[in-house]
């Protein structure tokens, strides 16, 4: 039995027909994983690999053969300009990202990107942690909520007042005497 004619009378017989037609589904729900990354994949899948920390709030890490920039919901890091505490917030950052052995699960919230085209996310290390409230409760961050993504916002405000309580880090003495978003008022931005 054939099912298809190509060119100028060729027919192509049954199996054929649907080997090419399985072939063209999975390359094209290949060609879509790779374009886009899904609320489930990101949101319930593996862990990915982190490339490179750009600052206290920002990462890059590889989804499949793509590159994706990261930025996290719900804090604000000190920019890398509001020294010493920008390049502190990075290097605490790298840190826990070391310490999950460069891999981290990203979940996103209702937005998937920012202005600046990066996925917003919540990252979790493997053994369980938040890293956005992490750093919170550390010191090396502020408190950033921009609704929809409020998913753990009660939670984030939480760290960040057990930060305030016991003075850690930008709340500490010698702590950040300018909140980021006041300092990227009258600075350019330094790492999109």
């Amino acid at each position: 039995m054939y099912i298809m004619t190509y060119r100028k009378g060729r027919r192509l017989s049954l199996p054929k027909a649907l080997a090419l037609i399985v072939f063209l589904v999975l390359a094209l729900v290949t060609i879509l994983q790779d374009k886009f990354v899904s609320r489930t994949t990101a949101g319930n899948g593996g862990f990915v690999r982190v490339t490179s920390v750009h600052d206290g709030d920002t990462i890059s890490v590889m989804f499949g053969n793509r590159e994706e920039r990261v930025r996290l919901i719900g804090i604000d890091a000190p920019e890398l300009g509001q020294k010493p505490w920008g390049m502190r917030a990075k290097r605490k950052l790298q840190e826990m990202i070391r310490s999950s052995d460069r891999s981290v699960r990203v979940e996103m919230d209702v937005e998937e990107r920012d202005k600046y085209g990066r996925l917003l996310a919540y990252l979790w290390t493997k053994d369980g942690r938040l890293i956005n409230e992490e750093m919170l409760k550390a010191g090396y961050a502020f408190l950033y909520t921009i609704p929809p993504n409020v998913r753990y916002v009660e939670r984030l405000r939480r760290a960040q007042e057990m930060a305030v309580q016991k003075k850690k880090g930008v709340w500490g003495e010698k702590g950040l005497d300018e909140r980021p978003s006041d300092y990227r008022k009258t600075h350019l931005r330094e790492s999109e």
